[in-house]
């Protein structure tokens, strides 16, 4: 069975989104090295995504480049799981799933359809509950060399608990791009506790 991951490229100061989910600030990263985003579009069986993201994606696309206005820049297939309390209103496109449940129902429910594949989350609040429940295997990170001052934070929790991460690789062939992949502190390699749990 695949890892739930959360994956995302974050300004210098902690941010993974500008105000109003902009994401035009992503061009001022380097290039991954060829080939790297495809490989981890491959991985990736469902996405998770959370409602405000879903429908800024949507206002945006005529805005967004080819990188951002599409998961993994086009690269990616696959099933979209947004959670959604009126999961009536996106009805109609055969590649989303709205779902109105808890996070640890979406989490089973896309580990389900993506088999051995993975789960990717891309929001920030979504992947915030995955941590209250141990949800996560895996944390892909990537840097752009720029301050947003605002926006959406990577993790704010306040008052919230402390997280240890290990780090498990690093996208050598993308140095500029501080790619880096972690999993939680003592949790074996391969998303095995995620796997045994389900």
């Amino acid at each position: 069975m695949g890892k739930v991951a959360w994956g995302f490229t974050s300004s210098i100061d902690g941010f993974i989104a500008g105000p109003g989910h902009d994401m035009s600030w992503l061009s001022a990263g380097d290039a991954l090295a060829e080939g790297t985003t495809e490989r981890l579009a491959a991985r990736v069986g469902v996405i998770i995504s959370g409602r405000v993201g879903y429908d800024a994606a949507l206002a945006q696309r005529g805005e967004r480049d080819e990188l951002t206005s599409e998961a993994y820049g086009g690269a990616w297939s696959g099933t979209e799981i947004v959670l959604t309390h009126r999961p009536e209103e996106l009805a109609g496109d055969a590649s989303v799933i709205a779902l109105d449940c808890d996070v640890v129902e979406a989490v089973r429910r896309a580990k389900e359809l993506a088999g051995d594949l993975d789960v990717q989350i891309i929001s920030a609040d979504i992947a915030r509950q995955a941590l209250e429940h141990d949800l996560l295997d895996e944390l892909q990170v990537f840097v752009a060399p720029v301050f947003l001052g605002d926006g959406t934070r990577i993790f704010d929790v306040p008052g919230g608990r402390r997280i240890d991460w290990e780090l498990d690789e690093i996208f050598t062939e993308s140095p500029r791009s501080f790619g880096r992949t972690y999993r939680p502190k003592g949790r074996p390699r391969g998303g095995a506790r995620g796997a045994a749990e389900s």
